[in-house]
C-alpha cells in the first residue's frame, strides 16, 4: 500500500454513546478512487425491488395506528441499516447517520460528549466492547461483553443499532439508565449514568511499585498517539526501567498511521498487518524504522475489548515473538471499510478489504489468542496506571489483576 494511501485512511474509529447519537465502530478507507456519490439512479433490475419498498411505506404512512411514531427520516434510515445489516457483516458494513458522523471525528480528536463506551452489534444484540477510562460507563462498572437490554424503561432487544442509538442520546448532565445483561451469569443490572464531557487521556503510565517494570497503558489510538507513547518510552527510558507492560484492554483502536506507528516502536523490522483485497491480493504494511523501544522485555495485555488498531499491534508482536500476550481473546474486527457518503451527509461504511496478521492469520469473526489465557476473577476489574500510582506492593498483589501479574512474572519473575 502506498504511503500516501495509508497517511489518509482512517483505521477503525470506536462507536461512542455520546451527546445525541452514538457512532459505529468501524475502519474508513479515504480511497481516491472511491470518492464519487452513489447514484440516485434506480437500476433497472431493481425497479421491482423498489416498488416493494414503497408498498410497504405507503402502507405504514395510511394505516399504522400511532400518527406520532411515523418519522420519515426514522424510517428511511432504519430501512438504510436494513439493507446493510442484511449483508451480513455484522459488527463492521454499516451506515452512519450525519450525526454519527460528526461525533467520529469528535472523538478522533480525543474528547466527546457522553457516557464513554464503545458498543457493537453482535449476534442480534447491542454489546459493550469497552468503556473508554474515566467515563461515566466505566465508573458505572460497564465492561466488555456487556449486553444492553433496556434503556430507561424502554426494551431494546431486537432493535437495530440506529433505534437503540435515538434512545442512548441525550444532552451533557443528563441521566440515562441501562439495564445491562450478564453472558457469563445471565444476570440483570440497571446503571444510571450521567451524560457528561469525557476527555481521552490515552497514554500512561506508572513504574509499578517494588519493581523495575513500567505498566504503560494506551487506551486508543486517537490523533497524537504516538507522539505521547514516544514521550512516554523516553521517559521510561530515561528512569533505566528493566521491562515494559503494553496494556491494550479495552482499546477498541483507532486511527491506522497511529497503531502502525505504535507497533513499530517496539519492533525492528518486518510488517505490522497484511491487507487482503475482494481479488485476494495481499499488500503488506511494513514496519516504520527508528522505533523507541525495539529491544526492552515486554508483555502485552489484551482482553475481549482489545479490538482493531489494537488488535493489529497485538498481532504484529505476537507474530514477531517480541512479546506474549497474556489475557483473553481479543474482540475480532478485520475489515478495512470504505466510507461512501450519502447525499444528506449520511454514509455508507462498506467492507472492502480485510485485514490479517503479518504471519497471515485471520483476525476478522476470530480475534486473537493470547500466548497465555488468563481470565480475571469474577469482579474484579483491570487496574491502569492512574490507579497505580499511590499502591503498595501489598496493594498491587492483593489487586485481584491476575492478568497485568502474571504480564509482571514474565518480564521478570515477580508478581505471582
Amino acid at each position: 500500500m502506498a504511503p500516501g494511501v495509508r497517511s489518509s485512511r482512517v483505521f477503525l474509529l470506536w462507536v461512542v454513546v455520546a451527546a445525541v447519537g452514538l457512532s459505529i465502530a468501524y475502519t474508513v478507507g479515504q480511497r481516491h478512487d472511491a470518492d464519487a456519490l452513489p447514484s440516485e439512479r434506480i437500476p433497472a433490475a431493481a425497479t421491482k425491488d423498489f416498488g416493494l419498498m414503497a408498498e410497504a411505506w405507503n402502507s405504514i404512512h395510511e394505516r399504522y395506528v400511532d400518527r406520532s411514531a411515523i418519522q420519515p427520516e426514522n424510517l428511511t434510515y432504519g430501512a438504510i441499516s436494513g439493507m446493510v445489516d442484511s449483508l451480513g457483516d455484522t459488527g463492521h458494513s454499516t451506515f452512519l447517520t450525519p450525526q454519527m458522523i460528526k461525533e467520529e471525528k469528535e472523538q478522533i480528536k480525543g474528547e466527546y460528549v457522553g457516557i464513554g463506551a464503545e458498543v457493537r452489534m453482535k449476534d442480534g444484540h447491542v454489546v459493550i466492547v469497552a468503556p473508554f477510562d474515566g467515563s461515566p460507563a466505566q465508573k458505572a462498572g460497564l465492561k466488555p461483553g456487556d449486553i444492553i437490554v433496556r434503556v430507561d424503561s424502554d426494551e431494546v432487544t431486537g432493535l437495530s443499532l440506529f433505534q437503540v442509538v435515538k434512545k442512548i442520546a441525550g444532552p451533557k448532565g443528563t441521566p440515562v439508565s441501562l439495564t445491562i445483561l450478564s453472558p457469563g451469569s445471565g444476570a440483570t443490572r440497571t446503571v444510571t449514568m450521567t451524560r457528561a464531557p469525557v476527555m481521552i487521556h490515552n497514554v500512561t503510565w506508572v513504574r509499578l511499585p517494588g519493581t523495575r517494570v513500567a505498566h504503560l497503558r494506551v487506551a486508543s489510538f486517537s490523533d497524537g498517539v504516538t507522539k505521547n507513547l514516544v514521550a512516554a518510552l523516553k521517559s521510561i527510558g530515561s528512569a533505566k526501567l528493566d521491562g515494559l507492560i503494553l496494556d491494550l484492554r479495552n482499546n477498541p483502536g483507532g486511527l491506522l498511521d497511529e497503531a502502525v506507528a505504535t507497533a513499530s516502536q517496539f519492533l525492528a523490522t518486518g510488517n505490522v498487518l497484511l491487507e487482503k483485497n475482494v481479488k485476494g491480493a495481499i499488500s503488506p504494511v511494513p514496519v516504520e524504522k527508528g522505533g523507541a523501544a525495539v529491544d526492552i522485555k515486554m508483555a502485552v495485555l489484551v482482553n475481549g475489548g482489545t479490538a482493531s488498531g489494537a488488535e493489529i499491534v497485538a498481532g504484529a508482536l505476537q507474530d514477531a515473538k517480541r512479546a506474549p500476550l497474556i489475557g483473553t481473546t481479543t474482540f475480532g474486527t478485520g475489515t478495512v471499510l470504505q466510507q461512501f457518503p450519502l447525499s444528506d451527509g449520511s454514509a455508507l461504511l462498506l467492507a472492502v478489504e480485510e485485514w490479517l496478521t503479518p504471519d497471515g492469520h485471520t483476525i476478522w469473526h476470530h480475534g486473537i489468542t493470547p500466548t497465555t489465557v488468563v481470565h480475571l476473577p469474577g469482579g474484579v476489574a483491570p487496574s491502569f496506571p492512574e490507579s497505580e500510582r499511590s499502591m503498595t506492593v501489598v496493594q498491587l498483589e492483593a489487586s485481584g489483576d491476575r492478568q497485568l501479574l502474571d504480564a509482571l512474572h514474565a518480564v521478570t519473575g515477580q508478581g505471582r
